[in-house]
């Protein structure tokens, strides 16, 4: 019997923020993946080693966690006053597709060193010594993020003293700012709020009726407090992740507030949306201690916020929940601010189960609506490994 040969394809594995994933420039992809359908998304469950049964990723270039089995496509914009197209697939461990409904806010910080590094931006516009600025257009969400990227001797520099809390190593600094981050097609015709309310009662059958904040702001995200469910806001890892009821819960959770938020008309579609929407809870500041062994104290922050993530709690904090988290903590009233103090803020510092993490928004109301002009934070990107990636020659077919 003939067996097709392995085919090579140009791909770049990166590490952007607390995520990792698997970049490709457009043009390298087979012609057949060069366009939304069946066959990209084959070609990106192979890559990654998906779907795995056994939840390990052993085949393919996946870590098995929701925060490494992730793609990324880029091309040249040819959108006015932008200079790379940016679209985001997250990829499903167990099961068999692709979610390109949100975007990934920890690889947005590698994708302007990815596109300086592959000749998608304009060589006029990288410095020799300084910063580069990357108008990036997010292709999922349809939003813009300006990422500033350091410059070295004209080529990307990614090593420098900046530590970011869920990543070992120090890197160089990556600040982002995420432009207009409401979302304006999903959920509520372009509010920020979906419902109209800053807090909401969520009936969740099995579990009771939550107060629950419901926002469209980096992520689709519901936020609840962490005492309604039975935590404190302190939980690493392992007591969510390890208790197949919680895991049960949150999901149920998720899928309710999908479709309070009209993200979802029946929910049963919650489970081909895996990326969209996260849930978190949320509580006053407390002292733990981080995944690291790092002690991190109440006065170290001003709220604490766990997420979950493709059904599994977050080890760290996701950069469109990030986006959110600070959004939200900005408007009074909201289960966020509320955790935070009330008080009006402009940035928050929150603990997460890696440690702590400062996120900037200015939000306002206009016409009685929310709106937020930007949100930033400060990531990190490096480049692991460059070269090739193997798949198998009848993964297209």
């Amino acid at each position: 019997m003939a067996h097709a040969p392995q085919i090579k394809i140009p791909a770049t594995y990166m590490r952007g923020g607390t995520s990792k994933g698997v970049f490709f420039s457009l043009q390298d992809l087979p012609e057949v993946a060069r366009v939304p359908g069946a066959a990209r998304d084959a070609l990106l469950l192979r890559v990654i080693g998906s779907p795995d049964p056994y939840e390990k990723q052993i085949d393919g270039m996946g870590g098995a966690t929701s925060s490494t089995s992730k793609t990324v496509i880029l091309s040249k914009s040819t959108r006015a006053d932008h200079d790379v197209d940016y679209l985001f697939g997250q990829v499903s461990i167990d099961k068999p597709f692709v979610d390109w409904s949100g975007n990934c806010g920890n690889l947005s910080a590698a994708v302007g060193s990815f596109a300086i590094g592959s000749g998608l931006v304009d060589a006029s516009r990288i410095p020799q010594n300084g910063v580069a600025v990357v108008r990036i257009w997010q292709a999922n969400i349809g939003k813009t993020i300006i990422a500033h990227v350091p410059i070295t001797d004209g080529a990307v520099q990614e090593t420098g003293d900046f530590e970011l809390d869920g990543v070992t190593f120090p890197a160089a600094e990556v600040q982002l700012e995420f432009m207009d981050p409401a979302a304006e097609e999903e959920g509520g015709g372009g509010s920020m709020f979906p419902t109209g309310n800053l807090v909401d009662d969520l009936e969740v059958p099995g579990v009771g009726t939550l107060k629950a904040t419901l926002i469209n702001a980096g992520i689709p995200t519901i936020f609840i407090n962490a005492r309604d469910v039975g935590y404190t806001g302190t939980e690493l890892q392992g007591a969510i992740n390890g208790d197949p009821q919680a895991l049960a819960m949150f999901e149920t959770i998720r899928a309710h507030g999908a479709l309070r938020m009209g993200l979802i008309k029946h929910l049963d579609e919650a489970a081909q949306r895996q990326h969209t929407p996260k849930v978190a809870f949320v509580a006053p500041p407390a002292g733990y201690v981080s995944s690291s062994g790092k002690a991190v104290a109440a006065g170290d922050v001003d709220l604490l916020v766990r997420a979950l993530s493709m059904g599994k709690l977050h080890h760290a904090m996701m950069g469109t929940a990030a986006v959110a988290i600070g959004t939200a903590a900005a408007i009074s009233g909201t289960l966020v601010n509320l955790a935070a103090g009330g008080t009006e803020r402009n940035a928050v510092r929150f603990g997460h189960p890696s440690g702590t993490l400062r996120v900037g928004a200015e939000a306002s109301q206009v016409d009685g609506e929310w709106t937020v002009k930007k949100a930033i934070m400060s990531r990190s990107a490096r480049v692991l490994m460059e070269g090739v990636v193997r798949v198998p020659g009848d993964t297209l077919n």
